[in-house]
């Protein structure tokens, strides 16, 4: 699937671009600097082992659960580079660091809390400047990272072409767990980027093949359902995947699965 390039500006940033300063197993970090976030940031890159010259490659966002570089959940870069996945499609991998926890939402108030900005105005242009990636853009995320896989691709269906979700809270319908309030904000700031509201607003106009998948459950089995059922109801095409996977981890075995179908709708 093939999404429109819109023209993305970074303006009244404060931003350091550097190369990348560490590689690590073939994954590549850079440091940077915004005024979205608190502190310093990395972005991670994850290339194809052999890259065309000349050749635009797809690129998947792998949307990080933890705030900063805490990896209690697991590292959803070494899962892919585990099961060979950025070189059996082909595909330049992409995960951002975050200063709180990542909601990808923007604080009201909280200028230092702007995590859909950052990714927006920041990580985007920044690896589509330094990288040679396609306009095709796939989102992969759990808990946290998959609701953000939903709201980023409900949000902006014309930048982003698919988004994968396994055992997340998709039909939260207020701020009060899991640490939403302090990314949220407000119950009203919330409802621009609730689930429930952007699948009935999006519902006719997300076209006739999936984009959006569920892959299968720890956790959160009926707020899947419920989403599923939803989906249904307003004619969405979806995946749906009703498989127990455990732990609550990067590492539970659902990643190839929603890597598969991002890049082959199988």
């Amino acid at each position: 699937m093939c999404i429109k390039n819109p023209v993305l500006l970074i303006s009244a940033l404060l931003l350091t671009f550097g190369n990348a300063s560490a590689q690590v197993a073939g994954i590549r970090t850079h440091r940077i600097e915004s005024e979205y976030q608190a502190g310093a940031s990395e972005i991670r890159v994850l290339l194809p082992d052999r890259m065309e010259k000349g050749k635009r490659y797809p690129v998947l966002y792998v949307l990080p659960v933890d705030a900063k570089n805490s990896r209690r959940w697991g590292d959803g870069l070494a899962e892919i580079k585990k099961h060979n996945l950025h070189n059996k499609y082909h595909v330049i991998c992409v995960e951002m660091r975050f200063s709180h926890m990542p909601w990808y939402a923007d604080h009201p108030t909280d200028a230092k809390i702007r995590q859909e900005a950052f990714f927006l105005k920041v990580v985007l242009p920044f690896i589509e400047k330094h990288y040679p990636v396609s306009v095709v853009r796939w989102l992969l995320g759990f808990s946290k990272s998959g609701w953000g896989a939903f709201s980023l691709l409900l949000r902006h269906p014309d930048l982003f072409a698919k988004a994968v979700a396994w055992d997340a809270p998709l039909m939260m319908a207020m701020p009060n767990r899991f640490g939403m309030g302090e990314i949220f904000g407000t119950q009203a700031n919330f409802e621009k980027y609730q689930l429930t509201k952007l699948l009935e607003m999006r519902a006719k106009t997300l076209g006739k093949e999936p984009r959006l998948a569920i892959v299968g459950y720890e956790n959160f089995r009926t707020q899947h359902q419920q989403a599923h059922t939803l989906m249904k109801s307003l004619g969405i095409p979806h995946e749906y995947r009703d498989e127990k996977k455990t732990p609550h981890t990067w590492h539970a075995g659902w990643v190839a699965d929603g890597v598969k179908w991002l890049a082959t709708g199988r």
